[in-house]
């Protein structure tokens, strides 16, 4: 059996570790899910700008992910940033300039990749911090580029979102956990596409 190195096994987030990881007043909000905006491409070069204008060489990469990166899918009104720098566990170094230029740090998951998450209002954005090497980022880039690339899993995507954003979850977590089994099952075609690893199907439990 193959394993494809950035394969992760399936398993939803649990709910109650992610509510501890949160600081501050949870957010209580329904999860809307909208169509394609043609000005989330320059929603994210703004936060770019100002990512890179607060921190200089520390921004050693910053890369729009998630559903709003991906031309013609529907999509939560909220631009997913990933944002690399050198240590995402030395908070003083990035957090403080991060949160003069508006940023909120929100959850801090040492566990995971020492990943923090930052958010911003306006406009509203998730701001994903992670050091070199980390795996998630790397899956995040493959993931948007092969919606990218896919028409069917992009379609089939944006109406399995379309349905659950009428479902009325107020969970960001819960309302990702319902979308695990598609997502996982896509990173299965894309592992199975790479030419450059090999990897044996490994089906969800």
């Amino acid at each position: 059996m193959h394993t494809h190195p950035m394969w992760r096994l399936f398993e939803p987030v649990d709910l109650a570790e992610a509510a501890a990881a949160l600081l501050g007043r949870p957010n209580v909000a329904p999860v809307t899910v909208v169509r394609y905006d043609e000005h989330w491409p320059q929603a994210f070069a703004e936060l770019q700008a100002l990512i890179v204008a607060a921190l200089g060489p520390l921004a050693l990469a910053v890369e729009h992910v998630g559903s709003t990166a991906v031309p013609g899918l529907a999509a939560k009104p909220v631009i997913d940033v990933d944002l690399t720098v050198p240590d995402s566990a030395d908070e003083s170094a990035y957090v403080p300039a991060l949160e003069a230029a508006g940023f909120e740090l929100r959850r801090r998951e040492p566990e995971w990749e020492e990943h923090r998450l930052l958010t911003l209002r306006h406009p509203r954005a998730n701001l994903h911090v992670w050091s070199p090497g980390a795996l998630e980022p790397r899956r995040h880039q493959v993931f948007r580029d092969w919606l990218r690339s896919h028409d069917g899993d992009r379609q089939a995507y944006a109406a399995l979102k379309a349905d659950l954003g009428t479902r009325g979850f107020v969970d960001g977590n819960d309302y990702n956990n319902h979308k695990a089994e598609f997502v996982y099952d896509v990173y299965e075609r894309i592992f199975a596409a790479d030419p450059e690893h090999e990897h044996t199907p490994h089906p969800r439990p």
